[in-house]
């Protein structure tokens, strides 16, 4: 088959690229940067150029549709937040005989902004830390302070008392205010055909990359998440791929955070969960069989993620020659781990990122700014990218109504 990626700058989607390019089909992508971490691996043919997705929803939704189209695509795979402009136009979507795997817009609306999730999530009954909407009365900390929209920890503000907490948030300012708690962070990874789970991983983050980026994974069972967010797809009839953040403390696991969408897939698949082929099959309208649990203990890396993490804690040419040298001994974290982002067997052109990162960190450690900056800027949904689309959809269905 001929598929679109809806993006081509993340983490997801290079890994996504890869599983799907291994299967025999054709990978493309949408970026507006020529130069995208897709780019760098012979897993992508084209780079189509589209607007930036987070200030221009729709005019990034009028470029993917013109590219979909010309290139005579089979399935646009959703590996970004593109799906909630994706989930706000299903007419536009049937119109171009576009296939893909999105929920109602009414669905994703219910997580898509932290405050939102956190209102869901207390519906259901979901563990969650202490938390609340806005900051009066709030005396507990440390605590995380949560813009309502944010993608790879953009957003959050740890505060460690109320002065801190005063300073982090605007008066008037609607937030999400959460209680740090102790215990390691997991990720959860799912799937769902019309509100049936199909697929489900966990991993720990067993080691972190910048800007809170999980560098090194090792799969576990959680099964009181999955059954968490299989009541969450399940009440919101969700179609598509959910994931989530949570923490493991002595207590049980709780939900700090939902996301949309499909989140580094290469850790459950060599665990043994085909999160890839669940959603191609969705997309695709083909009726998933549901995955068994993948296999605890596999451990995973991302070198590229690691050696900018090294940098950002400030550990400077030293610490970014550290981490480079442990991965090349196979030492310390890298131990039975296998490379998610760059295999480079029969695949040079995949290592020109994690070349790149390692000497522009080595002779200015702080320029590892630049490499999350620009990546996170080329599919991030922006404050005003969500008002913009939810004020279209309000407005369509006023017309429809009238």
């Amino acid at each position: 088959m001929r598929i679109l990626l809806s993006d081509g700058s993340g983490l997801t989607a290079r890994q996504t690229a890869n599983q799907l390019a291994g299967r025999g089909h054709h990978v493309d992508v949408l970026s507006p940067d020529p130069m995208c971490l897709c780019r760098f691996t012979r897993h992508v043919g084209r780079v189509w150029r589209v607007p930036a997705y987070g200030a221009d929803p729709w005019g990034w939704l009028d470029a993917a549709l013109g590219a979909y189209d010309r290139g005579q695509f089979d399935v646009l795979f959703p590996t970004q937040e593109q799906v909630a402009v994706l989930a706000a136009a299903p007419d536009r979507l049937r119109a171009a005989g576009v296939a893909t795997a999105v929920p109602t817009f009414a669905a994703l609306a219910a997580v898509q902004d932290k405050v939102s999730a956190y209102e869901t999530l207390c519906r259901l009954e979901v563990p969650q830390p202490p938390s609340a909407v806005g900051t009066s009365g709030w005396d507990r900390f440390p605590a995380f302070v949560k813009e309502p929209i944010g993608t790879a920890s953009g957003g959050v503000h740890r505060v460690m008392d109320g002065h801190e907490l005063r300073r982090a948030v605007p008066d008037d300012h609607e937030v999400l205010i959460q209680a740090a708690l102790a215990g390691p962070l997991a990720m959860c990874q799912s799937v769902f055909d019309r509100g049936r789970l199909v697929a489900f991983h966990a991993n720990l983050r067993t080691g972190e990359g910048a800007n809170g980026g999980s560098s090194h994974k090792r799969s576990t069972e959680l099964p009181d998440a999955r059954a968490a967010l299989e009541r969450i797809g399940t009440d919101l009839d969700w179609h598509g791929a959910l994931s989530a953040d949570v923490i493991v403390t002595s207590d049980g696991v709780r939900f700090i955070d939902v996301n949309p969408r499909l989140v580094e897939p290469e850790n459950a698949r060599r665990a043994g969960v085909d999160l890839v082929g669940a959603l191609l099959d969705v997309a695709t309208g083909r009726t998933p069989t549901p995955q068994l649990a993948g296999r605890p203990g596999v451990g995973t890396h991302q070198l590229l993620l690691a050696v900018l993490g090294a940098a950002q804690r400030g550990g400077g040419r030293r610490g970014v020659a550290r981490e480079l040298i442990s991965a090349l001994q196979k030492a310390a974290d890298y131990a039975d781990s296998h490379e998610e982002l760059t295999p480079v067997h029969h695949d040079l052109v995949a290592a020109v990122p994690l070349v790149l990162a390692v000497t522009a960190t080595l002779l200015r450690p702080p320029w590892w700014r630049w490499f999350v900056s620009s990546s996170v800027g080329n599919y991030a949904l922006s404050p005003e990218g969500w008002r913009q689309i939810r004020d279209a959809v309000a407005g369509a269905s006023r017309t429809a109504r009238s």
